[in-house]
């Protein structure tokens, strides 16, 4: 289980910093590249984009539970491995977009964190912090052989 679970982390920063490289250019193309939060632009993007939007937003969810699906052998190994891959995405993710823009400034910064079923909105630091304590929890998990 320790090397599945260090390839789905490994996985988990790869399609992070995939889905940065895509929210830069979104950025870009919607002139929103140095805004500071990302709350009151929503409401100014054309509804159809933000539709597409959300089709990502899902593909990433069906990318992250096919992962799981697939290499997880009981239905709680899936769930765990799907919350682990999630989380490591979910941190990577901010991680990856700091290090090419700078953003977000800092860890009170606004996010609009998923758009489906309806915009969450919420200070960077909470997806971070519940990221890690996933992460922490599975390890802790795994440590003391809960997790086989």
């Amino acid at each position: 289980m320790a090397l599945t679970l260090v390839l789905l982390a490994l996985f988990g920063i790869a399609m992070a910093h995939f889905e940065g490289v895509v929210v830069v250019y979104l950025r870009k193309a919607i002139a929103m590249i140095d805004s500071p939060s990302t709350k009151n632009v929503v409401d100014s993007i054309p509804e159809r984009y933000l539709h597409i939007e959300m089709t990502r937003e899902a593909a990433t969810i069906v990318m992250l539970l096919l992962i799981a699906y697939l290499t997880g052998s009981s239905w709680v190994e899936k769930g765990v491995f799907f919350l682990w891959t999630f989380a490591f995405w979910d941190l990577f993710y901010y991680l990856s977009l700091y290090i090419l823009i700078k953003w977000p400034p800092t860890l009170k910064t606004i996010d609009v964190l998923f758009l489906i079923p309806v915009p969450w909105i919420a200070p960077v630091w909470f997806p971070i912090g519940v990221s890690s304590l996933t992460i922490i929890t599975i390890i802790v998990l795994y440590i003391f052989k809960i997790l086989v």
